[in-house]
Order: structure tokens, then sequence, then C-alpha cells
């Protein structure tokens, strides 16, 4: 079974792997427009990225603080939950009953000493064992399971953990590597100025679906290059303009995780501003509060956006600090998760401030509502294309990273395809 939208048609035999379609060259700087629509592909994308080797964000520590707390998450189409075990370690459980596979929490959140499941009540204590089963030797000596039956054997599925400072990273592979491996040295150093070690605080949460692919949000986060043409907001009040010094750096191992850091300048030269038509230099705000930032980093970052393979972004954008968490819904839609941080020993002040800055981004945010635009106007246009190409040659052909201090560049694009392919087995 595939999910999907009902005017797509469903072509026997249409798919890359049925059909062997290569990747077009050059391999880097090419993307095939199937790979956003094809069924086939997108149901081993789930089967080799989501649920294959690989971490995924379910959380933060504090949004289960005492024993018994648990939230429900999402990796790939697969419901899991992230609980505070009775030795006070996080753990992360397929939320499917192990008995006929029936969601055994419903709620977003909540609470007990146990889980059970609602259709049979087959009860789970809070590592995912199976405890308690009804009728498990019948009922004046008829019926019953089996003498052999194990409830050893029958616990929920239990994925590996990691915790780092505070984030919750899982994985369907018990033999995933470490996450610090995973990521690198490069990527650790700059995820952990979000995640430092100070205690995080949950300011809100936003959700929104939309009519797409998933990987196209993820080149649109890897693409500095759309963000100082298409952002109005973003430029003209000197948040993120691509002529401001600025880095791009890659992980080491698969090129596939990358962050864009740059330093706020609200200077823009001639050159900068006769290839941004959307820029206005006359726009002016009424109240300032949400790009006014106050320093709370050692470096002179401004807005670092981060993103790791497949679909986790942890951004720091003046003083608002945020993740943005990427579910497929099928092929051609996804929804987006965005969570709002702070640290606990925020003052009022800084909780105001960083809520101010949170209507830059979301749903409706003033700059991430253009994305959410594009990103149907993108998928419009490739649903119907699959034998066209994408282009993704700025500053080259290879994944490597850029020299020197600039984010004009689209190798992070490159980068994820190019361990994209590898995963995928093109």
């Amino acid at each position: 079974m595939h999910d999907g939208h009902p005017d797509i048609p469903e072509t026997p035999g249409d798919s890359p792997i049925a059909n062997g379609r290569d990747w077009p060259g050059p391999e880097m700087a090419r993307v095939p427009l199937w790979v956003y629509s094809d069924r086939d592909n997108y149901q081993q994308e789930l089967d080799r990225i989501f649920y294959g080797s690989h971490w995924h964000y379910v959380g933060v520590d504090v949004e289960v603080p005492e024993q018994g707390d648990f939230k429900r998450a999402t990796i790939g189409e697969r419901s899991v939950l992230m609980v505070r075990g009775k030795d006070d370690q996080i753990n992360v459980l397929l939320n499917s009953c192990a008995h006929r596979g029936t969601e055994v929490c419903q709620k977003q959140f909540g609470n007990d000493k146990v889980l059970t499941c609602p259709y049979h009540q087959w009860t789970y204590d809070l590592e995912g064992n199976l405890t308690g089963v009804p009728f498990l030797k019948g009922l004046k000596g008829q019926g019953g399971f089996p003498e052999d039956f194990d409830r050893s054997e029958h616990g929920l599925k239990k994925l590996r953990v990691e915790v780092v400072n505070g984030g919750v990273f899982a994985s369907f592979d018990p033999d995933v590597m470490p996450y610090a491996d995973y990521i690198g040295p490069v990527m650790m150093k700059y995820v952990t100025r979000v995640f430092s070690g100070k205690k995080l605080r949950v300011l809100g949460y936003q959700r929104q679906k939309l009519r797409g692919n998933w990987k196209l949000y993820v080149e649109n986060i890897k693409d500095p290059y759309h963000a100082t043409l298409l952002h109005v907001f973003l430029i003209s009040f000197g948040i993120y303009r691509i002529d401001q010094i600025g880095v791009t750096e890659q992980d080491e191992r698969t090129g596939a995780h990358n962050v864009f850091a740059s330093m706020r300048d609200m200077d823009v030269t001639e050159e900068a501003a006769e290839e941004m038509a959307s820029f206005t230099p006359d726009y002016e705000l009424q109240d300032p509060r949400m790009v006014v930032p106050v320093k709370e980093f050692p470096d002179d970052i401004s807005i670092m956006i981060q993103t790791f393979f497949p679909g986790l972004i942890v951004q720091q954008q003046t003083n608002s600090l945020q993740i943005r968490y990427i579910v497929p819904l099928g092929p051609d839609e996804f929804e987006l998760q965005w969570t709002y941080l702070g640290y606990d020993d925020d003052d009022e002040e800084m909780i105001q401030r960083r809520l101010h800055m949170s209507n830059l981004t979301g749903p409706a945010g003033y700059i991430s509502v253009d994305d959410s635009e594009v990103m149907e106007f993108s998928g419009a246009g490739v649903r119907p294309n699959p034998g066209n190409v994408a282009i993704t040659e700025l500053d080259g052909r290879t994944a490597a990273p850029p020299e020197g201090k600039h984010m004009i560049t689209e190798s992070c694009i490159r980068g994820f395809y190019s361990h994209y392919r590898e995963v995928m087995g093109y």
C-alpha cells in the first residue's frame, strides 16, 4: 500500500526500480523530478531512510519531565512514544501493540504508570515490556494462550535512543552508529550551540500540512540562494542576506548534514541591491522588537540554520530558538512540525523577546509563509513532469562545501542527494 492523492495515477511498472531509471548526470548537479512523485521510490525511502540506519528527532527531554510522562512522535509514517521510564531514562517505543497492531496511546502527551492498549487491554511497563494479558490462562479451564506463550517475547518494539544535551534522537536500527559519529564533529560543534547543556524550555508548537514532497522542503532549507531573493522581510530588515559574512559547512562523512551561519549586517552593497529585486530599503517596522536581538552566544552569529539528514532543522534566528521536523505523508504531502525553545533560566523579558521573534516563522510567519507558498508551487510544478530534471549548479557541480566565507552555493543540496543516492541504491 502506498499513500498519496487520488489525482496522481498509479502506473504499473512506472517506477525507478521497475524501469531501472538512472540518475542523470552530472550526478551531483541534477535531480530527476520523478524522485518527488514516484510511489515506489517513496516506499523505498521509508524502508531505507526512515526505518533504516539513521537517527531521527523525537523531542526534547523536558517534554517528559516526570516518570510515566509520554509524548507521541512520528518517524516516517510510524507513530512512536517517547517515555520517561521508572529508572528516569528516556525510552522510545513503537506505538503499536504486539497483539494486533493497535495504537497503544492516542494522546499527544500523557502520564501513566503503565501503557495499556485500548483494544484488548494488553499492558506494558514504561520500558515496553509486556506485563499483563487478560485471560492469559483462559477462564474456568477453557481457552487461553498456548502454554509456551512467553510474554518476554511480545513487548513493544524498542528503538535505540541517544539524548544530546536535552535533544532526544531515536533509530529503528539497534546497530546504528553513535549519534556523534553520525553527524560528525563539525555538526556537533554547531548543534551544541543551541543544545548547549542548559536546561531547555518549550515555549510552544505549530504544525502545518503542505502539498509537495518532503525533500522539497529539505532542499529549501539547504538553499541560501532563494532566501535572499524570495524573502522580502528577511532581507529588508537585515536579518539575512547572501552578501553578509557567513560560512557554509557540511559533515565530513556524508555531506548530507550542513549548517549556514551568518553575521548580521544592515549595510547593503549597490551590487547586491541590484540583484535582489525583492529588497525594499524604505520599509520600516512599527514594532521592531522581533528584529532587534540581544547577544546571548559568545560568537557573532545572528542566524544559524542547521539541517540533519533526513529531515531535522535546528535554528537560531537572532534570539528565536526553534526546531523544524518534517513528517512525510506520502510522496506528495508532508507535515512540518515547529517547536519553539528557550532556556529554563530565561527571565520574562527574554521569553517575551523569543515569542515576539517567533512571529518570523511558522505557518503564518513573516518569513516562512513565503516558503509555504513556494512549496505548493514546487509540488505543482514537479508532479506532472517526472521526466524533467532540476539543476543545482550554483557554485559548482560537486558536493564539496564552498571555499571562503560565503553562502552563494547549492553545494548542500548536492551533498544531500549524494548521500541520498547512496542510501537508495541509485
